[in-house]
């Protein structure tokens, strides 16, 4: 055991602070508030644009389901925005849409009355009566069949088109009287052709009640 006078004897550290450290801990205070700045700054930056949790296919109506909110760094590229989905809900895929795909503008027909691009194209058809369902409502998928007209018995009707949308459709005297379709870019010169001569009727494909 020590004697008090051996106690005195004993070294004792210094309690001074490096100047080094100092400067060190001032420098890591600093860099951190930065880091916490940029975050910020960044977060500010970002954006919520759509994103399509499902496959949808060129010409079918988004399902609500799908559509997601994503967060993303602003970088120009046209996107639809979350607060837009609404819009996307009442629209038609211009082109297949795949699971985890940000939704640009080009891909939506319908949305905000925009052009169609891509493999699918939006046709006018001038309807009589009995070439559409009475009750032929927007969104519905439909085929479009080529009905040979009076002059031409011989030929049979023929699947033109096996899946196309509608997009807009008018009536008059209580049936459809104009529709616009979506329909693929393959075959959308042979509908209009058909079109233009009145021999297109369209068939909507529902589920058996």
């Amino acid at each position: 055991m020590l004697t008090g006078a051996a106690s005195r004897g004993l070294p004792q550290w210094s309690r001074q602070r490096s100047p080094g450290l100092a400067a060190l801990a001032v420098l890591l205070v600093l860099g951190g508030a930065l880091a916490t700045t940029l975050l910020v700054m960044r977060a500010e930056e970002r954006t919520s644009v759509i994103r399509v949790t499902g496959r949808i296919g060129a010409g079918q109506p988004f399902d609500r389901k799908m559509l997601q909110e994503a967060r993303i760094a602003d970088d120009g590229t046209s996107y639809w925005s979350w607060s837009q989905r609404d819009q996307v809900a009442a629209a038609v895929a211009t082109v297949t849409v795949l699971p985890g795909t940000l939704l640009t503008r080009p891909m939506v027909a319908g949305g905000d009355g925009g052009a169609v691009a891509g493999r699918a194209v939006r046709l006018g058809l001038a309807l009589k009566p009995g070439q559409a369902p009475y009750d032929l409502q927007r969104g519905e998928r439909v085929q479009l069949i080529h009905v040979p007209g009076r002059g031409r018995g011989s030929e049979v009707p023929v699947l033109v088109a096996e899946e196309a949308v509608v997009d807009g459709v008018s009536y008059t005297s209580g049936s459809a009287g104009q529709a616009t379709v979506i329909v693929d870019s393959v075959v959308a010169p042979v509908v209009a052709a058909y079109a233009v001569s009145g021999e297109i009727a369209i068939a909507a494909i529902r589920p058996q009640p």
